[in-house]
């Protein structure tokens, strides 16, 4: 990804005492996340770093890396993640001990799930039993505090000196940002960070620890799979996890125009490929729809780009039957794979493996095929359907109608979408259209990760735009007061249904399949009388609120002046009221089983 980051108002830059060197192992720490180049460091604070934040404060000044102060743990770690769905670069996260971990669990598991780099960090209170203070220490003190996450990290350490935990930041650096990407976290012992550094330590050459290149394609195998691709004659390409560069994109759509493939998307990952080429089939959901599931049963060959699910979607597509189709399965994702988690999905058949990156098989490939990045200019857009609601009341279609009304032809990046969203309310063209979804399914993340993707947007020239539903606007709400702090503008809708609406399908499938009252399925689920006031709660943080928006004609007007907000700088939060419902697909495939 190319860089896009500006430097961020500093509310709190550090006073000018930097000193020359070294002293105590948490300065050690502290210099070597600046030669890692973490521009950022997003933390909740404890006393049990209170070394290390010392270090980043009065070592380096609080710049680079900066500290980015949140409300909670989870937003912390969820700033990372955000930010890494932009730069694909890791951001630092810290998190105070072991009560601090626990906070911040399920946003790991997100980041772990979305396959993005992230360097999280905490801290424990002395290991040596005769140094803790009594009661705080002993209950801030763990045996094993990486366990708490380590079926969900691509590693840990706890580093017993400051010598060890400059190899571990290396280290860890290294693997969360190898493919297939994740966190990774590094727990510092407190004593360790505010010891005296006995000598300086060796500087380190941070070049000689960069992350490797992805595994070059079988050239056998790639040959024989050109071969098959090239004679196709209904090749369907499944673009998954791929990344945000547009050198990437104009390969990926080259190689579709070569081979005149039919191409599919999803809402699960960010932009692919433009959602609008003729070749692109139907519109992209959480789950294929009937025109995708109709191609991949007319396909002679498959070709999937770290698709995640590919057994299940292939499943769904053929319900039960045989696959006929040839498939070709590029995923480096099985490095991934343990025990714990069921993230890996269902096992799919594969004729052709490559354990290596989209960007790698794909660029691979153009050679043996002998074609080249395609700019796009050659397609002619397919229209999609009026999104507005036909109803006297708010739809979440209305909300992509004016917003389209409202930005014009201006870029935008839309960070986050609910899951009611249907992918035909809005063109993605660009690979910093559409970001994606959280990963884990764990509802709060959203307006902590839409901080951190605005953070990694700002110098972009790009509007950043999250829809979020209202139950997970209300987990993760107090993450934008960490946006209004440092200045990092950003417009958060909230499609408001008022209900855990998802949840009602649910209950309504139960009561079908045991033919009971499907009235009843809001109790339990409701988020009304009274419906929580968002445009205050926003106002609370700091950030200027907007409703609640119930008509129509409303919208549009409240829109632009929210979009005024943010290109002044602001943080702007737009209540949205909408009716219950999402469209027939996204009803249909999130309710089934």
């Amino acid at each position: 990804m190319d860089k896009i980051l500006t430097d961020i108002e500093r509310p709190e830059e550090g006073a000018a005492n930097k000193k020359a060197a070294a002293c105590y192992g948490s300065d050690a720490i502290a210099e070597t996340l600046a030669d890692l180049g973490i521009s950022y460091i997003a933390l909740n604070p404890g006393a049990s770093y209170r070394g290390l934040h010392d270090s980043l404060v009065n070592h380096l000044g609080n710049q680079s890396p900066q500290m980015l102060v949140c409300l909670h743990e989870e937003h912390a770690v969820a700033l990372a993640h955000g930010y890494a769905k932009v730069t694909e670069r890791p951001m630092g996260a810290i998190v105070h001990s072991n009560v601090g971990l626990m906070h911040a669990t399920m946003a790991v598991y997100d980041a772990w799930c979305d396959r993005v780099p992230v360097l999280l960090m905490g801290a424990t209170g002395p290991m040596d039993a005769a140094l803790r203070r009594p009661w705080i220490d002993w209950i801030h003190t763990t045996q094993d505090q990486g366990a708490l996450v380590r079926n969900y990290v691509k590693w840990d350490d706890q580093p017993a000196s400051a010598a060890a935990a400059v190899e571990s930041l290396y280290r860890g650096a290294l693997i969360a940002q190898t493919p297939p990407c994740g966190p990774v976290y590094i727990n510092f012992d407190a004593r360790m960070q505010e010891d005296p550094l006995p000598a300086p330590l060796p500087q380190a050459d941070p070049k000689r620890y960069a992350p490797p290149p992805p595994n070059a394609p079988n050239v056998d195998a790639l040959h024989e799979a050109a071969k098959r691709l090239s004679g196709a004659k209904n090749p369907v390409i499944l673009m998954g996890r791929v990344s945000r560069g547009e050198d990437a994109w104009a390969l990926r759509l080259g190689l579709a125009e070569t081979l005149k493939a039919r191409v599919i998307t999803d809402l699960k990952t960010g932009a692919a490929f433009p959602t609008d080429h003729p070749f692109h089939v139907g519109s992209p959901g959480m789950f294929p729809g009937e025109p995708a599931k109709q191609a991949l049963r007319d396909a002679d060959v498959i070709l999937s780009l770290d698709w995640i699910d590919l057994g299940g979607t292939l499943t769904l597509a053929y319900e039960g039957a045989g696959i006929d189709a040839h498939i070709i399965q590029v995923s480096p994702d099985q490095y991934n794979h343990n025990g714990w988690s069921k993230d890996h999905q269902s096992l799919p058949p594969a004729d052709h493996y490559f354990m290596t990156t989209p960007d790698a098989f794909v660029e691979a490939i153009s050679r043996t095929l002998n074609f080249s990045g395609s700019d796009g200019s050659a397609y002619e857009a397919v229209s999609f359907p009026s999104a507005k609601s036909d109803g006297k009341s708010l739809g979440i279609g209305d909300i992509a109608v004016s917003l389209q009304e409202a930005t014009g032809d201006r870029e935008i990046a839309i960070i986050r979408l609910p899951i009611g969203w249907s992918g035909e309310f809005y063109a993605f063209r660009h690979p910093l259209d559409f970001l994606g979804f959280d990963g884990g399914g764990g509802i709060g993340s959203g307006p902590g990760m839409s901080v951190g993707a605005a953070l990694a947007l700002m110098g972009s020239q790009r509007l950043p735009v999250a829809v979020l539903g209202d139950g997970d606007c209300l987990m993760g709400l107090t993450a934008i007061w960490t946006a209004v702090h440092y200045r990092i503008p950003l417009l958060i809708i909230v499609s408001n249904n008022r209900s855990f609406f998802n949840d009602e399908l649910h209950q309504e499938r139960v009561a079908r399949h045991r033919d009971r009252p499907i009235e009843n399925r809001w109790i339990g689920q409701s988020i009304d009388d009274p419906a929580p006031d968002i445009a205050k709660l926003a106002e609370g943080q700091g950030a200027t609120g907007f409703g609640p928006v119930t008509d129509r004609d409303d919208l549009l007007e409240t829109l632009k002046a929210a979009i005024d907000i943010v290109d002044n700088g602001g943080v702007a939060v737009v209540d949205v009221h909408v009716a219950r419902g999402y469209d027939s697909g996204t009803t249909t495939s999130l309710t089934r089983g």
